[in-house]
């Protein structure tokens, strides 16, 4: 399939599995950000809905550093209430870094306060957020006043900018400032930036220039293609990016594997919405967590990562994927060396192959494992009995599993029930009988499959502490007809005397998408992003 066909598939399963959480959204910067982009879009209609657009991609990168609250109020003294300026007693660096918090409009409009804070503006490291130029007024929303402001206050400012946020132009209408801006980001020192552009189909390409911006901490790149990397000098490279994001970006194969080539302190790689065919392949002694959205990657292939803890990947909206629109090409995940992979998921028995090409030594015999995974979230859909026998030996090759994330997806091609006998067939599993000790089970609908998993877990599980069991919305009439479903597992003869069975009701529509934050996935402190 045509690459600006499949990331326009994806954009809208996103986009349209996103908008009522838009209406709903708590974190303003994401809600106003996406709407003012909205305001100076230049995507055709016909194309693509626009406001499915703006928020699928929004959605994805991160949230502005910077307050969108009312503008300040700077006249008269209410705010010294006791005739003391305290604040401007403070140092230089700690004014300026407050400044650099400050929207655009209220960071300029602080030379105002006093004599003390004229200078300070143009010292203080920039933030500038697009969005908030039209939220405040100081730009019109027309594509070519936001870039001729853009335009302005980067060359004005001398640096050095510690976040900038380009979210609201159609660069193929100007590509000579595209030029310019990675140009003057590149001299006074971008630390952090979000580009994206307002461009249907994407053919706009990047220029090499951004190799440029070698002070680049963290980078997120949305509907570009991927600079062609055949010309850029093999000396290019981030050497700070600790950050990527591709956001519904074409991109070649050899692009990309330049890319994290040249990233040798690279530790969060996040793509959402790339086009199939395309191999990751990772080599990395930086990497910490790989997350994959809404792509379905021809091979992922962990060579060799030994810091690597979390590989993560999920398709938003695949559930509603029918017989008559096709299958999902299966791809294959390759697990090298990465001793502290500790999560992984959504893995899809049926679709995702696992290779695993370490032997570990254990009792004298080698065996293909990863004893470092603890958390493994996996899709399964029970009524398809070919992929529910891949689900033992996939179990198989985590031993040391502690939690266990079963998404039940909707079953569009039953073949065949799976009763209990069937978990009970084949040799043991040594992560269910010895070291599972929380299994969560999402949008449940009480077929008799999945009660029979549930049931074969609860009698082989040693140490099994809790079973979270999340109803899909709609399922059920009442909190009794769920309980009718799940009598087997009262009668079941659990192997642990102490595990807690939870019930609630799922927050998402019926049949809907994985139970995951992609924010939580970067944050380390959490121990299980899949849990929110």
């Amino acid at each position: 399939m045509d690459p600006q066909r499949q990331l326009r598939q994806a954009l809208l399963r996103a986009g349209k599995s996103l908008l009522q959480a838009f209406k709903e959204d708590s974190d303003p910067g994401i809600r106003n950000s996406a709407l003012w982009s909205l305001a100076a879009s230049g995507v055709d209609a016909e194309m693509l809905d626009v406001s499915v657009f703006i928020y699928a991609v929004h959605h994805y990168i991160p949230t502005p550093p910077v307050s969108f609250a009312a503008p300040l109020a700077f006249s008269g003294a209410s705010w010294v209430p006791d005739g003391i300026d305290r604040i401007s007693r403070l140092p230089d660096d700690v004014l300026c870094n407050i400044i650099s918090r400050l929207p655009p409009k209220d960071a300029a409009r602080t030379a105002a306060i006093a004599s003390r804070w004229r200078p300070l503006w143009r010292s203080a490291p920039l933030v500038l957020v697009v969005s908030l130029l039209l939220l405040q007024g100081r730009a019109s929303a027309a594509p070519r006043a936001v870039t001729a402001v853009v335009t302005r206050i980067l060359a004005a400012h001398p640096g050095p900018f510690r976040c900038v946020h380009l979210t609201c132009s159609n660069m193929d209408e100007h590509r000579n400032e595209l030029e310019l801006w990675l140009l003057l980001l590149a001299a006074k020192g971008i630390q952090e930036l979000t580009f994206l552009n307002h461009r249907w189909p994407i053919n706009l390409r990047l220029p090499a220039t951004l190799f440029s911006c070698a002070s680049l901490t963290r980078l997120y790149l949305g509907v570009w293609r991927l600079p062609d990397t055949a010309a850029v000098p093999r000396s290019a490279i981030f050497l700070n990016l600790r950050e990527l994001g591709l956001c519904f970006d074409v991109m070649e194969e050899r692009d990309l594997a330049f890319m994290l080539e040249r990233s040798p302190v690279l530790e969060i790689l996040t793509i959402i919405g790339s086009q199939s065919g395309v191999r990751l392949r990772l080599v990395s002694h930086s990497l910490r967590c790989v997350q994959l959205g809404i792509t379905r990657l021809e091979d992922i292939d962990v060579v060799d990562a030994p810091r690597l803890e979390r590989l993560l990947q999920w398709d938003v909206g695949q559930h509603h994927v029918s017989k008559n629109r096709g299958k999902k090409p299966s791809s294959r995940i390759k697990i090298g060396n990465a001793p502290n992979l500790r999560l992984l998921g959504y893995l899809e028995p049926g679709d995702n192959e696992i290779e695993i090409r370490h032997s570990v030594i254990v009792a004298g015999t080698k065996e293909n494992i990863v004893p470092s995974v603890k958390i493994m979230a996996i899709q399964v859909q029970f009524g398809v009995r070919n992929a529910l026998k891949k689900v033992p030996g996939y179990l198989r090759c985590f031993p040391n599993l502690e939690t266990l994330h079963v998404q039940s997806r909707r079953d569009v091609e039953p073949a065949g029930k799976v009763n209990f006998k069937f978990w009970q067939e084949g040799d043991p599993i040594k992560c269910v009988l010895q070291t599972m000790k929380k299994v969560f089970f999402h949008e449940f609908r009480g077929s008799r499959s999945k009660v029979a998993f549930l049931k074969f877990v609860a009698e082989k599980a040693k140490v099994l502490e809790k079973m979270v069991i999340l109803v899909a919305s709609g399922c059920f009439s009442s909190r009794v007809d769920v309980k009718a479903k799940l009598k087997p597992l009262t009668s079941a003869k659990w192997n642990s005397k102490v595990c807690k069975v939870e019930l609630f009701q799922s927050p998402f529509i019926e049949g809907g998408d994985p139970y995951f934050s992609h924010r939580l996935a970067t944050d380390f402190s959490c121990p299980d992003p899949t849990i929110r």
